[in-house]
């Protein structure tokens, strides 16, 4: 079953490439060694888990939306 993304992972991930699910979790991966606030480390270590457990198929059903973009589609 796919796991549902937070609003915040969806931001981070669409930051980085989104056109391949392992190019994107090594972005996360090489992304997270810069990172020092421990919510950020917390959303970075959530999205590359997630990812990792999800298939290439799965992983194109991801809508990657700015959170903004996002809330305008449902108003």
């Amino acid at each position: 079953m796919l796991e549902k993304f937070t609003v915040e992972e969806i931001n981070l991930m669409s930051i980085y490439c989104t056109e391949n699910r392992k190019a994107l979790i090594g972005e996360l991966v090489t992304g997270l060694h810069g990172v020092d606030d421990p919510e950020m480390i917390y959303i970075f270590v959530s999205a590359i888990e997630k990812l990792e457990s999800i298939t290439d198929a799965e992983f194109t059903d991801i809508g990657f939306y700015a959170a903004d973009e996002y809330d305008d589609e449902e108003a």
